[in-house]
């Protein structure tokens, strides 16, 4: 599995490679449309190789998806976090009546309880 995934990565490095030397040539990012910027009165814009603007959508894409994801799945790990406080909880009450029980015995014969 390792090797398969090493060769998805050297594959993936290769088209990345080749797709950024395809595409040097250099564009003009503006911020907004010509019309909006004239009413506005300024316009923020820089110039950038096309291969950047192209990779840097893409990782842009990839942070918001992600982003997007861990937002939609908070209740899911608050759940799971209050769940686990319960277990901790219960299991603590559990041990004290178990002692509490055990109190007078033999050690053996409380252990022995406890395994039944």
């Amino acid at each position: 599995m390792r090797y398969i995934r090493y060769a998805f990565l050297a594959a993936l490095g290769i088209v990345l490679v080749s797709v950024s030397l395809a595409n040097r040539q250099i564009v003009e990012l503006k911020l907004m449309p010509d019309a909006l910027s004239e009413l506005l009165g300024f316009n923020l814009s820089t110039s950038l190789p096309l291969f950047l603007v192209v990779l840097g959508g893409v990782v842009a894409g990839l942070v918001i998806g992600f982003l997007w994801e861990w937002l939609r799945e908070h209740k899911h790990r608050k759940d799971v976090t209050v769940k686990q406080g319960e277990v901790r909880k219960l299991e603590r009450e559990v041990k004290k009546l178990k002692k509490k029980q055990n109190e007078g015995q033999d050690d053996v014969l409380a252990i022995l309880d406890e395994a039944s």
